[in-house]
Order: structure tokens, then sequence, then C-alpha cells
């Protein structure tokens, strides 16, 4: 390997697909897939090579990430500082933002934050710009593999990130829904794994609460099943939510109470009732919205049925009814969810 000068980051396992599919493009640029055993990247050495990174960019489905180098050097701290000094002159503006983002690969004697720590005191002395971590217009990106480091500026729109300006998170909503559930029963085994995808559903939300809601008197062990696989459902998404998520989570409580008995309890508060009587969701969007925004509400019980719908004497109590997909019948293990995303799609929207 002499020196690449692009970097390519692909799915695991595509590697070499990436670069049979670049070396198509041009059959004299050099290409090593796997470098030094390190998965997911493809280097590649080519003249013109920024000119080269956008064929790329524009042809290789399997190039997720495609990062033309300013620089390549030796792994040395040192050496890496002074090229990103180098780069960040006539790249970034004092007026502009940045950050410096070390992908390290390979053992070396000093770490990713040592990288941007001096990497980034060298840019910010010789442009004169500011540190913006989270949304910056430019990222410094140092990627290292083995003793090499490949050194670019990218523009910080080109980071996908879940959250950015302008993309709110949807969770001050959720926080005020009780999802009040009709359980699903019947064999015993059914019940089980109903109640599971339904537990996973309420905790994938992090609702305020979910409300198991029988009718009158019920086989004991069918509900205990349903509950059994509720409880199930939530601890198996909630322990996924802690590792992946960055704040804090909200395991949701679950509470058991007569259908009836719920309504009477909480008719003072907005009750919205999804059955196919309903009225198409997107028609009634400005009271949904004027619902949810009210800052005087604190819960809003969002009703779902089972195997059975919701009867039709809470109709008369309830502030809407609404029908998420006129037409078509939702399964009990998609209804929470449908009803949930159906209500987040009106509240994120728009007016043009």
């Amino acid at each position: 390997m002499n020196r690449p000068n692009i970097l390519v980051k692909t799915p695991l396992g595509l590697e070499n697909i990436a670069a049979a599919r670049i070396l198509e493009l041009n059959s004299n640029v050099k290409v090593y897939p796997r470098p030094q055993g390190f998965l997911g990247l493809v280097l590649v050495e080519a003249d013109k090579h920024f000119e080269f990174a956008r064929k790329i960019k524009e042809n290789v489905l399997e190039a997720e990430k495609v990062i033309p180098a300013y620089e390549v050097v030796e792994a040395d701290l040192n050496k890496i500082v002074e090229a990103a000094r180098k780069v960040a002159l006539g790249n970034i503006s004092s007026e502009e933002t940045f950050a410096v983002r070390t992908t390290r690969r390979g053992k070396h004697d000093f770490t990713s934050l040592d990288v941007n720590v001096k990497a980034g005191a060298a840019v910010k002395e010789i442009t004169n710009a500011s540190v913006n971590l989270s949304f910056p217009d430019k990222v410094v990106a140092v990627e290292i593999v083995g003793n090499i480091a490949l050194i670019s500026v990218l523009k910080g729109t080109e980071e996908y990130k879940k959250l950015r300006p302008g993309k709110e998170p949807v969770v001050k909503y959720l926080r005020k829904i009780a999802l009040i559930q009709m359980p699903y029963l019947g064999p015993l085994d059914a019940s089980y794994n109903m109640g599971v995808r339904i537990g996973r559903e309420a905790q994938t939300f992090e609702v305020k609460e979910l409300v198991i809601a029988p009718i009158g008197s019920i086989p004991a062990d069918q509900l205990l099943m349903f509950l059994k696989g509720v409880y199930e459902g939530i601890e198996s998404r909630y322990s996924i939510q802690k590792k992946t998520y960055a704040r804090k989570v909200n395991k949701i409580p679950v509470y058991v109470q007569d259908l009836y008995q719920v309504i009477r309890d909480r008719f003072k508060e907005p009750i919205i009732v999804f059955e196919p009587e309903g009225e198409p969701v997107i028609k009634m969007k400005d009271k949904i919205k004027e619902i949810f925004n009210n800052p005087k509400v604190k819960r809003i019980n969002i009703l779902i049925g089972s195997r059975v719908g919701i009867p039709v004497g809470i109709y008369r109590f309830a502030d809407l009814i609404l029908d998420i997909a006129p037409g078509v019948t939702i399964s009990t293990d998609l209804a929470a969810a449908s009803a949930i995303t159906a209500l987040i799609t009106v509240l994120e929207s728009v007016e043009n």
C-alpha cells in the first residue's frame, strides 16, 4: 500500500464488492479492501482524488461514507495535529464553527481524545473559529488506519444525526399519553405472545402509563398470561433502550382497571378512541394539536380495542373518535403503535 488518499466506509462484509465497483469506475486506481484487516473499509489511491471521490459517491451504493484526504501522514500525534492545522487554513473561516472527529484503528501511544483536543486547539488557533461539537459547520475528520492517518474537512451537513436543529424530539407528547389497552384473551400462548408485542410497543414509545382495561369478569389464567407477556415485552425493550439511549429512559408503569371505571375516573380528561367508526386522523388534526399542545392537559387517554372493539357507549364520553386507516382493519398487535405513530405524524406536521 503506497499512499491512499480516499477512505470509503462500507457495511461489514461488502468491502470487496465496493472495491470491485470502484475499479469498474476506473481500472487505473488502486483499491485496498479491509486494509490491515480492518473491516468495513476500502482505501483508494487515485489521481484527481477529489473528483474521483465524488464519482464514488454518485455511483457506488455500498459506499456509506466517502472521505477524500486533504493530507495523509504517519499516525503520529504531532504530525496529525500539524496536518489538521494545515487543512483547516483556507477551508474553515472565522465565522464558521467546527469539530474534530477522530476514528482510531490499531494500537498507538495516544487516544482519539488526545487527537480531538490537540488538533482542535490547533485549528481554533489558526482559524479563530468557534467549536461546536453538536452541529458544526465543518468537521475536521481524522481517520487513522494502522500506521497512517487521513485528514479531511467535511461539511457538517454530511453527518447524519437522529436529532438536529429543526427536528424536535416527540417525548413531550408521548409523556402525556395514557395507553388504555383492552387485553387480548384466548389461548394462553396467544395471549402471552400478544402481551409481549403490546408491551414492547408501549415501552418503545415510553408513554406515561399503560392501563390494561378488561370489561367485566374474565378468565384469570388468560389475563395472567397476557400480563406476563406485557411485562416481558416492556423489560426486553427497556433493556435495549438503556444501552442505546444517552438520555434517561422512562420505564412505563402498568395498571389494571375495568374499562368503564377508567372512563368514569378520567371523564374530565381528554379521551381519544381509535375505532373504524371514527373520523380520519388527518381530518381532525387541528383538534388533536389543540389537545396535545394545551399546557393544562397533563394526561391524554388513548383507547385501543382488542379482539372486541371499544364499546360504543363509551364513544359518547370521548373527545375524539379516530380511524387510522379507513377501510383497513389494524391487527391488535399493531394497533397501539399505529395509533401513536398517526398522532405523532399529525403533531409534527407543519402548515404550509
